[in-house]
């Protein structure tokens, strides 16, 4: 008796040990089946472990994104715009703001006694300081097809502190003064190539390509890189004697710095005193305690207020849900394999029981094929989700725009997927351990299997699910903002619609009698052997739930970033000015323009004048006129006459939300107009899409139209007229003082389209006193100009020396989101995997149904028909279901947003500002686009692949060997 637990111990182990060798060597033995078991498993871990590895190397680490800052320094200094007062800067981001605010305000900042007020900031580096100039500008490049704005660069790129900033992808740095490095995407925009002749337009200098690089972090960004002093200066001193428009000198140069012992906080603050930013690697790496950082004492901690807290939902939302709907579903897809397999081995697991073996031993041997398969599973899913991540890491670099950090792996992260494969593995195979244990010895080896009829408690507990899931997602995103609850309710939601899978299958059924023949049959053996079409379903269900809910989510996203989007213009409409020549070349501005474009209209524009001087548009100079539309006092917003809204009632800032008085602009023109007074006749309406039968009569008849009514005054606008612009007095309250000059004007029913304030006839500017001088004109296309023919264009102006302003309003893009990507990939692969698989196990368990008609005789075409309905059958009851299941969830977390923007409003409303801001706008949008491919590629390509694989003529076997 003392030694009988330890043998019982000791036997249980080599039971335990014999079950997985003959778990093991029948997967071996089966190699087919084991095989898409394997994959079922499998391919939701490739598709986690791919997501995991690449999410997490687009992560970059503190010191990764301080490097593709400031590259090998130490430091980087800038001058802080402020002049030389000192200033106070946040440790983190380098923002700063005036350490003295209220003398800023007060115009302490301005330069005294012919004091330049441009700080060096090489006046803030320490004693053995080694530096180097970095700084930009911006340029028009000649290429072959026109011209290209490109961002010019002065750096000693090859220079050891510059390390990290930019990688040389061909050829070598600049060693000359009149060489030059430049991005893969302008030598693909430009048509140039290492070692072509690259010039500026206006300048008589050429330089020579001798390699190409890219930015890390702006992979698309077209820029040029040259030697210090090989361009800038000179580039600037031929626009400032040609009167060119880039006769600037660019940004302000800042110095990346090496210190020894590097450049610690009380030396920041030492720079801070002198008027000087420092971006400092010491300090960004270990920042101060906020308590010692008067930047926060002044404006506050980094990441407070309730936006932070929305966009940190926003970004946790997607991955949260998306990511709790893969596990599911990697539960939910092990299940069916296990099931047909426990099936498919039912001979060889009677043979076990007649020689002796009890129902313990046909459990455990149930489950360590779940055990084997599932460990092979997570070593084989996570390789291969390594090797995708790898193989498309380029790919979504150069969707995102950036460059991964490196391969980053977590092998924590990945530990816990793997476990997952092996624990879901197991328990998968719990429930047909169970069922197969429960079979009789003579059922077993007989092969005989009955119809089993449908229970009801399952049913019950998934419509309690549903319910129960349905109303904490509901709950999540409408009473608590919680993400978490929002996931959980859709997870359960989804598990309850699984449990029904028997009942619903039950339900199509009753479609059969409208089928014909072939679907006929398959449905009702679908129908028939639930047991076995239930897993296959809802395997489908599964992975078609997580695709629409992705596709949801991102859809609806889009439409609200389409919504939010405040165009210029009409898509298409070219909008060109020339304000700096007083419309002198407007001329052979429009024929090049005509010439290039496909141009369809054209409304020609002018732009009014005051005084006896014609200066340039929003010229200042001495002797220069100009006016400004005046707000009668009645339509100023109440919140602009109060010193501080804070001291009004909160009943009064509430109201401001709903007074149109306090409407912010109507946003901003593709064509730039003083005041926004455009003048024009009818034509310019009908170049900008605008329909107003009586605007256009009133132009015609020689009325300005008023599209602002915040300027309205009985009927009338008040233009003050101001002398000279040099001299132009302190405005007061009211705006500036100046004689008035009022104009009659026609209300027009739309409000401000496209940033219009107002449109004035030519002959009413006359009336008015006003002269009017040419300005540009708007142009209607019949299509999207392409890049080749914008360049051209560019070139065109460039040719006679015009500086004319050009806008092209190409409408809304989409923003590329990384997360998303990854996501829509994800699902999108083990929908079809999931369809495939799941549908070929199903065929595979209905093998002695397809002998069943061999043997009496039915044409392999038959055959192949029925193999083919029965797959496609499942996948189209999956994918019906699983689109039902997947927009819950995304409309969950659409909700839990609205909320959250909704709070946002009410805080801004509060504050007396709501009527600045647009009213919360989250919509849900079905991506029916998405569904109609879903339920039309899954089960066709289901139904194609089930025939397609399908024997004519199988191999006639005994019925004990089924």
């Amino acid at each position: 008796m003392i030694g009988r637990p330890g043998r019982m111990e000791a036997g249980r182990f080599h039971a335990w040990r014999a079950a997985i060798r003959i778990a093991r060597r029948d997967a071996w033995r089966s190699k087919g089946r084991s095989a898409l078991v394997l994959a079922m498993i499998a391919l939701p871990i490739v598709g986690v472990s791919a997501a995991d590895i690449t999410v997490r190397s687009a992560q970059l680490t503190k010191q990764q994104r301080i490097t593709r800052d400031i590259g090998a320094a130490d430091a980087r200094v800038t001058g802080g715009g402020m002049g030389h007062q000192p200033l106070l800067q946040s440790p983190v981001d380098g923002s700063a703001v005036p350490a003295d605010r209220k003398a800023a305000e007060d115009g302490g900042s301005a330069p005294q006694d012919g004091q330049d007020d441009v700080v060096d900031p090489r006046v803030a580096l320490p004693p053995g300081a080694r530096w180097i100039s970095d700084q930009q500008t911006y340029a028009r490049i000649r290429t072959p097809s026109g011209l290209l704005d490109t961002e010019v660069r002065e750096l000693k790129a090859d220079d050891p502190i510059a390390k990290g900033l930019l990688d040389l992808y061909r050829g070598r740095f600049p060693a000359a003064q009149d060489e030059v490095i430049a991005t893969r995407s302008f030598l693909k925009s430009s048509g140039l190539h290492v070692g072509s002749v690259l010039r500026a337009r206006g300048f008589d200098r050429a330089y020579r390509i001798v390699g190409s690089y890219e930015l890390p972090d702006l992979l698309q960004a077209e820029q040029v890189t040259a030697l210090p002093g090989a361009f800038i200066a000179a580039y600037t001193s031929a626009m400032k004697a040609s009167g060119g428009l880039y006769d600037h000198g660019g940004l302000s140069p800042s110095y990346l710095v090496s210190v020894p012992g590097g450049f610690s906080w009380p030396m920041v603050e030492h720079a801070n005193s002198l008027g000087v930013v420092v971006d400092s690697r010491q300090v960004m790496l270990h920042p101060p305690a906020d308590a010692d950082v008067p930047f926060y004492r002044v404006v506050g901690l980094p990441g407070s207020g309730a936006q932070g807290g929305v966009r940190q939902a926003e970004a946790f939302a997607a991955p949260a849900t998306v990511g709790g709907l893969a596990i599911l579903e990697v539960c939910l897809l092990a299940g069916p394999a296990f099931a047909v397999g426990a099936r498919r081995s039912r001979r060889q697991l009677g043979l076990v029981g007649a020689n002796g073996g009890d129902r313990r031993h046909i459990r455990a041997i149930v489950l360590s094929g779940g055990l084997v398969i599932g460990m092979v599973a997570a070593v084989v899913g996570t390789l291969l989700g390594l090797s995708l991540t790898v193989l498309l890491r380029g790919v979504l670099e150069e969707y995102v725009g950036k460059r991964f950090g490196g391969l980053t792996l977590r092998p924590l992260e990945l530990l816990a997927i793997a476990g997952l494969a092996v624990l879901t593995g197991v328990l998968a195979a719990v429930v047909p351990a169970i069922n197969a244990s429960r079979q009789s010895v003579l059922s077993s080896l007989t092969g005989r299997r009955g119809v089993r009829q449908a229970g009801r408690t399952m049913p019950v507990i998934g419509l309690g699910a549903v319910c129960l899931g349905g109303g904490l997602a509901v709950v999540g995103s409408t009473r608590s903002d919680s993400v978490v609850v929002v996931g959980l309710g859709s997870g359960i939601a989804e598990l309850g619609v699984v449990a029904l899978t028997p009942v619903l299958v039950g339900a199509f059924g009753r479609l059969g009698r409208w089928l014909p023949t072939a679907p006929r049959l398959a449905l009702r053996d679908a129908v028939r052997n639930r047991g076995r079409t239930a897993p296959a379903v809802a395997a489908v269900l599964a992975a078609v739930a997580g695709s629409v809910a992705v596709a949801t989510f991102a859809t609806s996203q889009d439409r609200q970033d389409r919504d939010a989007y405040e165009a210029r213009a009409p898509r298409g409409v070219y909008a060109v000015s020339s304000g700096g020549d007083q419309g002198r070349e407007l001329g052979a501005v429009r024929a090049a323009v005509e010439k290039r474009f496909p141009v369809t209209g054209r409304a020609d524009v002018w732009r009014l004048v005051y005084g006896s001087k014609t200066c340039d548009l929003h010229s200042d100079g001495a002797g220069c006129g100009g006016f400004q539309l005046r707000v009668p006092a009645a339509n100023r917003c109440p919140a602009e006459r109060a010193d501080d809204t804070a001291q009004l009632s909160l009943a009064q800032r509430r109201s401001f939300a709903s007074d149109w008085r306090c409407a912010g602009d109507g946003g901003q023109a593709a064509m730039d107009t003083d005041g926004g007074v455009t003048v024009g006749g009818p034509a310019v309406l009908h170049a900008l899409g605008i329909r107003d039968g009586a605007a256009e009569r009133a132009l015609a008849r020689g009325e300005t139209v008023l599209f602002d009514r915040r300027y309205a005054d009985h009927g009338s606008i008040g233009l003050v007229l101001i002398g000279d612009m040099g001299k132009q007095p302190v405005a007061g309250p009211d705006g500036p003082s100046g004689p008035v000059r009022r104009v009659p004007v026609h209300m027009a029913a739309e409000g401000s389209p496209y940033g219009l304030v107002a449109v004035m006839p030519r002959q009413a500017a006359q009336a008015a006193g006003f002269r009017t001088v040419p300005l540009g004109s708007y142009y209607t296309t019949s299509r999207m100009p392409t890049g080749a023919q914008q360049q051209a264009l560019t070139g065109d102006l460039a040719e006679f020396g015009s500086d004319a302003q050009t806008y092209l309003e190409k409408g809304f893009r989409s923003s590329k989101n990384l997360v998303l990507l990854v996501l829509s990939i994800f699902a999108g692969l083990v929908t079809v995997g999931a369809a495939g698989i799941a549908t070929g196990l199903a065929q595979a368990d209905a093998e002695p149904d397809l002998k069943t008609l061999a043997a009496i005789g039915a044409a392999p075409g038959v055959r192949r028909r029925l193999s083919g309905f029965q797959c496609g059958l499942i996948a189209a009851m999956g994918v019906v279901l699983g689109a039902v299941a997947g927009v819950l969830p995304a409309i969950g977390l659409r909700r839990a947003q609205l909320r959250q923007e909704w709070k946002s409003y009410h805080a801004a409303v509060d504050s007396g500002w709501g009527a600045a801001l647009d009213v919360p706008h989250v919509p849900v949008v079905v991506p029916w686009g998405t569904l109609a491919v879903l339920l039309v590629a899954v089960p066709l390509g289901a139904v194609l692949l089930a025939a397609a694989v399908t024997r004519s003529r199988p191999q006639l076997t005994r019925r004990s060997d089924g």
